[in-house]
């Protein structure tokens, strides 16, 4: 039977239309035979001629309100419980057309055989169809992968019928938290307590578990996926309630569960009026907003419709890429503000004060830098040069050219710093803080955190990608610990702190608890379903142990195992429960300007060690590590202007 459906489907359209239409005329037909058989329990009926021509206009009524009501428009295939609605106005019409008719034409049918047509028409016609739908969906089932669905309300039930029409999973069971569902029936699935999960396994072959639960509190989806990544089963999720209420997914849109769904905390609700401040109606700079941190301060100032936003991006692509997507976004939510992208490096003075005073700025958001540590190790003269004197530029023209808020995107690795890039970022806030007791109409701040979800180089992406290949996960320290936040969070207090400065403020966000590397790294594995097991080097794979290696490979040039928000111990709370204000240490503007001077000479010049010795100087509390292997760019081009032919 299976083979002749298969053969069935290879027809066009038009016939299986027709075909459709026969078998419902044959049905119309057999049902009204079997009512006026079940009335009368004889087959003397046939015999009265005045009996068919009632039918013949019934039945074709019925067709055609089948073909009105869009029954003929639904592969079998893929039919739902909304063909009975159909159904069912084609089987009320056949009953009234029938009664009619034989009203009219003095035929004698039983008044009851219209009434028993109805249900056998719904019970036939319908049936007929599910059946089929069935029979051709058994051998998709065969090769479908059993999965549990967490989650037995709307969402879950929408997955489940998503899931009905696909070929990768087949559903066979619920679990949901909630006393009052378990061990009801929802969608033909039994719904058990979470605690059944093992049982569950041995049961059921089962590859995943779908987590259909869209308005949970990031806290209760941690708490879950802690519950199920020792199961050993890959974890799967809906998207976030967010991502549905605005069109960009939908419930039955699954995916891998991410690190943002284990680090990831309840947001607090912004303040409103700290977000517009800076932003609404004003012309707004942002530097690098091509970046991780800078396109998502784009994206988050154009919701605030400002009058002009600055895009001030180096990399081509990066500033085609968001400002094609900022174009899309304000033209899909109705937003005026003017766009404009600008190509630049901020260690172009020029070109920064041509920017500045011809759009008239009010409010730049620095957020332009080298921050991956042992790429700026290895070339210090041109990290310096870009974090410290692109810094220098862009925060003196600001205030040369009555620019009215100045908001420095900073660092954790600026507290102590024990590598370069921390350092030249702790000189950054030494200039805004020298600018800012300078005094002038330019009101100075800045903002430390720590690792963003998602951000370029981050080390969540390296480990999918290693999870992916089937490993080694390396990780460069079994203590090594780091703050995350996402980033839409991280930018939307960033925009709100620089809303709260009075000037010279080091604001310091709420990062919440470290998370230690190596137990994020478990949790990855676990959640795609694999085992763990460590190894002493990349290449010292072993058999039998279990499926993703992770490997300790030492720490990197500069990095140290735990960061740092504060240099004092004593921050100071805000009107917004994640921001906090600290009182750093700074230096005069005179005293400053000397240091930046020999600094540039030190650059100019290629000398590592002489760059070293300012940093020491400087009031970084700068404790350098792995000093032997830095610089490694830095010397060689040290050696070759020393022996470059004098010109």
């Amino acid at each position: 039977m299976v083979d002749w459906l298969k053969s069935l489907s290879t027809l066009n359209r038009r016939s299986k239309v027709a075909l459709q239409v026969l078998v419902d005329l044959f049905l119309i037909v057999l049902s009204f035979n079997v009512g006026m058989l079940i009335r009368l329990e004889s087959f003397e009926y046939l015999a009265n001629d005045r009996l068919w021509l009632p039918l013949a206009f019934a039945t074709v009524a019925t067709i055609a309100t089948f073909r009105i009501t869009g029954l003929y428009k639904s592969l079998v295939r893929f039919v739902t419980s909304q063909i009975m609605v159909s159904i069912s106005k084609g089987a009320l019409v056949f009953a009234a057309v029938i009664l009619i008719t034989n009203y009219l034409t003095v035929a004698g049918l039983p008044r009851s055989v219209p009434i028993i047509s109805i249900g056998l028409i719904v019970l036939t016609v319908g049936g007929l169809r599910f059946f089929v739908r069935q029979i051709i969906r058994m051998p998709m089932q065969v090769i479908k992968q059993p999965v549990v669905i967490y989650g037995a309300r709307d969402a879950g039930l929408e997955v489940l019928n998503s899931l009905t029409y696909g070929r990768d999973y087949v559903p066979v069971a619920f679990v949901d938290d909630d006393p009052n569902l378990q061990g009801l029936t929802v969608g033909g699935l039994r719904v058990h307590a979470p605690s059944k999960m093992p049982k569950l396994g041995e049961k059921y072959p089962l590859q995943a578990i779908l987590l259909a639960m869209p308005n949970l509190s990031n806290a209760r989806r941690r708490e879950i996926f802690r519950e199920l990544e020792d199961l050993h089963l890959e974890v799967k999720t809906v998207p976030g309630l967010s991502d549905i209420i605005s069109g960009k997914a939908q419930v039955s849109d699954l995916r891998n569960v991410t690190a943002e769904d284990l680090l990831g905390r309840d947001p607090v609700a912004p303040d409103k009026e700290l977000l517009s401040q800076n932003v609404a109606g004003k012309v707004v700079m942002v530097t690098g907003g091509g970046g991780s941190i800078g396109s998502e301060l784009c994206r988050q100032i154009l919701l605030q419709n400002p009058k002009t936003l600055i895009i001030y991006e180096m990399s081509e692509f990066a500033l085609y890429a968001i400002d094609a997507e900022l174009a899309d976004n304000a033209k899909r939510n109705d937003i005026s503000a003017k766009i404009v992208p600008v190509l630049g490096s901020v260690q172009h003075a020029k070109r920064l004060q041509a920017v500045i005073e011809q759009f008239d700025v009010q409010t730049v958001y620095h957020a332009a830098a080298y921050k991956h540590v042992p790429l700026v190790e290895d070339n210090i003269v041109e990290g310096i040069r870009n974090n410290v004197f692109g810094t220098l530029a862009i925060a003196t023209i600001a205030q040369d050219s009555g620019v009215e808020n100045f908001i420095l995107i900073s660092t954790d690795k600026a507290v102590r710093p024990t590598n370069v890039m921390g350092a030249t970022k702790r000189i950054a806030e030494l200039i805004c803080q020298a600018l800012s007791e300078k005094g002038g109409a330019t009101t100075y701040s800045m903002v430390r955190f720590g690792n963003v979800l998602g951000s370029s180089g981050s080390v969540i992406p390296r480990f999918q990608s290693q999870i992916d290949n089937g490993g080694p996960v390396t990780v460069t320290h079994r203590d090594i610990n780091r703050y995350f936040m996402t980033i839409s969070e991280a930018s939307q207090l960033v925009i709100q702190a620089g809303a709260l400065a009075k000037g010279g403020d080091v604001f310091v966000l709420d990062m919440g608890e470290p998370i230690k590397i190596v137990d994020l790294a478990i949790s990855m594995i676990k959640l795609h379903g694999l085992s763990h097991y460590f190894i002493e080097s990349p290449s010292d794979v072993q058999t039998g142990e279990g499926e993703i290696p992770i490997c300790f490979t030492g720490l990197r040039k500069g990095e140290k195992l735990y960061e740092e928000l504060l240099i004092g111990n004593d921050p100071k709370p805000t009107q917004h429960s994640r921001i906090m204000t600290a009182s750093e240490v700074s230096l005069p503007r005179e005293k400053l300007d000397l240091m930046l001077d020999k600094l540039l000479a030190a650059c100019e010049a290629f000398s590592q060690q002489e760059i070293i010795d300012i940093l020491l100087e400087l009031p970084l509390d700068y404790q350098p590590c792995n000093a032997n292997s830095r610089g490694a760019v830095t010397d060689a081009l040290a050696k070759e202007a020393k022996n470059a032919p004098a010109k």
